[in-house]
């Protein structure tokens, strides 16, 4: 049986480049803040800033974790990426398959320090 924050996430962050991506991503990573992270190199962003449109290569990744260890994600993500306002946003699993969804799960639990 899974609680609420459990429930298993994919959250869409975008960073300035390739390098930033991965080492925001392996950070979230080692600190067991998500179980795995995929980035998507290449795009370009178009949007509006401080009332211009701007247009601009980015790299976009996706972490999976749950919702209990999203907080604490959004917050590390906050940290250290190198943007005012970083894109991140959180799409619930609404299915998947089982054995995946506790991977994901078992991998973002904290690490305990041993006795």
């Amino acid at each position: 049986m899974t609680t609420e924050g459990d429930q298993v996430l994919s959250v869409y962050v975008t960073a300035a480049d390739a390098e930033e991506a991965r080492r925001i991503g392996r950070a979230l990573v080692e600190e067991n803040l998500a179980a795995c992270v995929n980035i998507l190199p290449g795009h370009t962003a178009i949007y509006r800033w401080e009332g211009k449109v701007e247009e601009g290569a980015e790299c976009a990744f996706l972490a999976k974790t749950t919702a209990g260890r999203f907080d604490a994600l959004r917050a590390r993500v906050r940290a250290l990426h190198s943007y005012d306002l970083p894109c991140i946003v959180a799409f619930p699993a609404e299915a998947g398959d089982p054995e995946f969804l506790d991977w994901v799960r078992a991998g973002v639990v904290p690490q305990r320090a041993p006795p």
